[in-house]
């Protein structure tokens, strides 16, 4: 039977971004084994930040490991007011943090001391969801060396902001390691003074607010800085009793 010619025939071309993608076609167990070498591949990428230049934030000194908490985990000092969060991206930041723990945190359990004294929103603090971000895509391994986290003079709006979106923005594993530290004198509890070197102006702020200690809850009690001023010789409150009493018809 012979075959009748065909005159007419068509051909459609697809854009690139109209194809279909290939791995839909795959088996669960295929698309799981896939999804798992992308991030593999995707995490050994960014790890491998040895190389990397990172002597601008080495000057500012925004992480450094120092000396042993009272429990002998190692210290990482953050100091949040040298960290420049307009020029800095949430990635350099991720890698700088891996980059520190893996050149200089030695075996064993390690605890962060952050201290939040004066950061501004806007200029030093990189947001939640990218403190999130960081600590997820660390390795597990420093995730389960990570003891505690001292969170000093965090401030009513810091204390408020992780009690309601803390649980939601913020990994149960390190939600729950945060320690409070609302002065000096509670940190020296778990970590001795010589262990640790303190900045200048967290030590002042700290006397400001042992002398004004609503400052901590964003009310400023003494807005004309009087106290210092040394006391009148007497006093109206003490001596009022005293004062003839006056009668109005």
């Amino acid at each position: 039977m012979a075959l009748q010619p065909v005159d007419d025939f068509s051909v459609v071309v697809l854009a690139s971004d109209l194809g279909v993608d290939g791995r839909t076609l795959l088996s669960p167990a295929e698309r799981r084994a896939r999804a798992a070498e992308e991030v593999a591949a995707e995490t050994e990428d960014w790890h491998d930040c040895s190389e990397e230049d990172f002597s601008d934030l080495e000057t500012l000194q925004i992480l450094r490991f120092e000396g042993l908490d009272n429990s002998g985990s190692r210290i990482l000092r953050i100091v949040g007011k040298y960290f420049p969060a307009k020029i800095i991206s949430g990635e350099r930041l991720k890698r700088y943090v891996f980059y520190k723990l893996t050149t200089e945190l030695p075996e064993g359990p390690f605890c962060i001391l952050y201290i939040h004294t004066t950061v501004h929103k806007e200029d030093n603090n990189p947001g939640m969801t990218i403190m999130r971000w960081v600590y997820e895509e660390l390795p597990d391994d420093y995730k389960e060396r990570l003891q505690v986290v001292y969170f000093l003079h965090p401030g009513l709006r810091s204390r408020l902001a992780i009690a309601t979106l803390g649980r939601f923005f913020l990994s149960g594993g390190i939600y729950w390691k945060i320690k409070y530290v609302s002065r000096l004198q509670y940190l020296w509890e778990d970590i001795k003074k010589a262990q640790v070197e303190i900045p200048e102006f967290v030590l002042r702020h700290d006397d400001v607010l042992e002398h004004r200690p609503l400052t901590d809850y964003g009310i400023e009690p003494d807005p004309l800085h009087l106290t210092g001023v040394p006391a009148m010789e007497y006093s109206f409150g003490r001596y009022e009793d005293k004062w003839p009493s006056r009668v109005y018809f």
